[in-house]
């Protein structure tokens, strides 16, 4: 494993301002052959950290700034010796992205120019913008032509806009729980919980940086926890946490206090939502929340085509697409629209439908049903033994999707 920050120099982002210095932290696993590289993209609140240290198994325990704050590597099970990427045989890269706080400049980073943080001077960053950034770092590491791209969530978004934007540096494409776009009840909600922050009283229009000076970590806790009930499904919501009390001693943490809460009951679900809020608060940058949501809301692959299709035309490699049942975030529907986009421009292609209950997050933490096709699309592409396309649809070309379950009704 390599862990790093490369200078990229002056950048210029979509909406045309620039930055003179654009660093941006990496970590790479395995040895390149020339051939082997695979880029790995990451979620929203993700870093570069996708894969635990060879040395170290459990990577829990590890805290210091090699893993960008982060204790855990998001993507361990997936990513590592033997596994479905398997990095003894693969290049694994994955980078920070522009916006984020996790190494790669961003509102909280110096600017050159001031000394100061950016905060809200910080131009607006889009997935296209992350893109041309991963183009560039990989660029300063040698590597040209990539394997394969894969990324979940808006991780899956930013896998699609390289094959829009680079089609002929990718040989492989795996977007998995991503969409073309959000939908109108996504856009929705991402407002809501952007307004979370900006309507805390120490928000400050988003200049809140200094020792002095509080930062907005009621506005970000409540935002986190709106995001969290978005990557968990109704059923898993049930499964998990039902009506159960969370018990007296779990409710001198609720978040905030309550003065009624010697009479009604804090229930588990509210236990689980604090907590994560109050762990997210001290790792994660209320300025990068604003912003890589609303590069995410931005998003559109067909923005500036004629349709999903058109702006996958130019790419002939071969994409698998995932999907889970019971993800409201990012539906099945979203991703078969993908999948008809591939078929339409004859592009090899599958959509594996998860049968699973989880939710949003089920990428994250049900490998068993990831990690069998993704390392068989890596190894043979749509023709691999565990790859199956599940969603393919009728004689007349439809494109059927299982009924997925809805975080507001069944």
């Amino acid at each position: 494993m390599t862990a790093g920050t490369i200078d990229l120099g002056s950048f210029t982002f979509g909406c045309g301002e620039s930055i003179p210095s654009l660093e941006v932290a990496y970590e790479t696993y395995g040895e390149f052959s020339g051939s082997n590289a695979v880029l790995v993209c990451h979620a929203l609140t993700g870093s570069a950290h996708v894969a635990r240290r060879p040395e170290r198994e459990d990577d829990r325990s590890a805290t210091d700034r090699s893993t960008a704050g982060q204790a855990r590597a998001w993507w361990g099970d997936t990513v590592g010796p033997g596994k479905a990427v398997d990095t003894t045989e693969y290049f694994v890269v994955c980078a920070n992205v522009p916006g984020s706080c996790y190494g790669t400049t961003g509102p909280a980073s110096e600017s050159p120019e001031t000394g100061e943080p950016y905060g809200s001077d910080f131009p607006p960053v889009t997935v296209g913008d992350w893109t041309r950034a991963q183009r560039r770092l990989l660029d300063e590491l040698g590597v040209g032509r990539l394997h394969a791209v894969v990324g979940g969530s808006v991780g899956g978004m930013n896998a699609l806009e390289w094959v829009r934007r680079y089609p002929d540096d990718v040989d492989l494409v795996a977007p998995i729980a991503a969409a073309p776009r959000l939908d109108a009840q996504c856009l929705a909600l991402d407002a809501v919980a952007r307004r979370a922050i900006t309507t805390d009283p120490d928000w400050n229009g988003g200049d809140y940086y200094g020792d002095e000076r509080p930062a907005p970590d009621d506005g970000l806790a409540l935002a986190r926890q709106l995001g969290h009930i978005m990557y968990l499904s109704k059923a898993s919501m049930s499964e998990k946490f039902g009506r159960r009390s969370a018990g007296r001693e779990a409710s001198e943490e609720r978040f905030p206090p309550d003065p009624a809460a010697d009479f009604f009951p804090y229930r588990d679900v509210e236990s689980y939502l604090d907590y994560n809020a109050t762990t997210f608060v001290g790792r994660f940058d209320a300025n990068s929340y604003c912003y890589l949501t609303r590069a995410m809301d931005d998003f559109d692959l067909a923005s500036g085509y004629d349709s999903v299709a058109d702006a996958l035309a130019a790419f002939d490699g071969e994409a698998l697409v995932m999907s889970f049942e019971a993800d409201w975030h990012f539906t099945v529907d979203q991703s078969a629209a993908i999948a008809a986009g591939f078929r339409e421009t004859d592009t090899p292609v599958a959509h594996h439908v998860v049968d699973s209950s989880h939710g949003h997050d089920a990428f994250l933490v049900e490998p068993e049903h990831v990690n069998p096709p993704l390392r068989d699309f890596l190894a043979d592409g749509v023709s691999g033994r565990a790859v199956t396309d599940t969603a393919a649809g009728s004689d007349d070309g439809e494109h059927a999707a299982p009924v997925h379950s809805s975080l507001f009704g069944e």
